[in-house]
């Protein structure tokens, strides 16, 4: 928490001045005024109902408070290329995709508490630890293994074992890892809903990724968020692109989906929708650009 000091404003949008109290140092007399497009936002909460389904609550029209137009947000001014794809819904997988990969200071972490290789993971019993890390996620992420499952089904493999503390660490360091973001992709969402394109997310993810995805600053870019491990299902299955479609309430021609996997792109193409193998944001862009002409 930050204290702003006596006669500073607290934030550029926020008019008045905070003052401390004669002769009470500890104390503050705060008088500022909010704009009202800051008072929505904070008074606007998600709807519960919408938990599982894939829906996104919305407030106001793009899924935010409006900032008033022209209006810088934080003293920076962002020019937005709108890419407008009238008719199709684009849905974007997350990992590796908006998420930026595994680092390797997440993945030496990772494996310094799984007490494997020399820390980095590099060693034999690195490789053998993300071998068992690969093998048993369709478990976790299908949502037929829960999270303390998956990891014990992997100390099995390498012989190793974790009390339940170092799996709660185990599971948070791996969470950590996949919360990076890819700075291009986000500017390809924001002129995605810029353009007025219905935008949903589909990841193959456990259930713990539900309320993030949701509740996180992405949410203001999905009307729906899919969780594989929610739904009981996996790409490149066809009942999960079947799933999303019909809560969408679209055809596949209507359909686009973007996937760093050839084989979920493939799965998703089987059904009549048009995919994209996503390798970086400029192919992407010129992809969707491509479809919008």
């Amino acid at each position: 928490m930050t204290i702003a000091p006596a006669g500073k404003l607290l934030l550029p949008e926020m008019s008045g001045k905070v003052r401390s109290l004669n002769g009470l140092g500890h104390r503050l007399d705060i008088n500022f005024t909010i704009p009202p497009y800051i008072q929505v936002a904070a008074r606007v909460g998600r709807d519960r109902r919408d938990v599982g389904t894939g829906r996104v609550r919305r407030h106001g029209r793009a899924g935010r408070a409006a900032v008033p137009a022209g209006a810088p947000r934080y003293g920076v001014r962002v020019i937005r290329t709108p890419l407008s794809l009238p008719g199709r819904t684009v849905i974007f997988d997350y990992g590796e995709v908006i998420s930026l990969s595994q680092s390797p200071a997440d993945r030496a972490v990772i494996t310094s508490l799984a007490g494997v290789g020399d820390g980095a993971g590099d060693g034999a019993a690195g490789e053998r630890f993300w071998t068992a890390y690969s093998a048993h996620r369709d478990g976790l992420d299908k949502g037929s293994a829960g999270v303390a499952a998956y990891w014990r089904a992997i100390a099995d493999d390498i012989g190793a074992s974790w009390d339940d503390a170092r799996l709660h660490e185990l599971w948070a360091a791996d969470f950590r890892s996949w919360l990076s973001v890819n700075p291009a992709i986000i500017d390809v969402l924001a002129d995605l809903r810029a353009g007025g394109t219905p935008l949903a997310l589909l990841s193959n993810a456990g259930p713990d990724y539900g309320s993030y995805f949701r509740h996180g600053p992405l949410a203001d870019f999905f009307s729906a968020c899919y969780v594989s491990g929610e739904l009981g299902l996996l790409k490149p299955h066809p009942e999960i692109y079947r799933h999303v479609l019909g809560d969408l309430g679209i055809t596949p021609a209507a359909a686009v989906f973007i996937d760093n996997r050839e084989s979920n792109v493939a799965g998703a193409e089987a059904l009549g929708i048009t995919g994209h193998v996503f390798t970086d944001a400029a192919r992407l862009r010129a992809f969707l650009a491509s479809l919008g002409s």
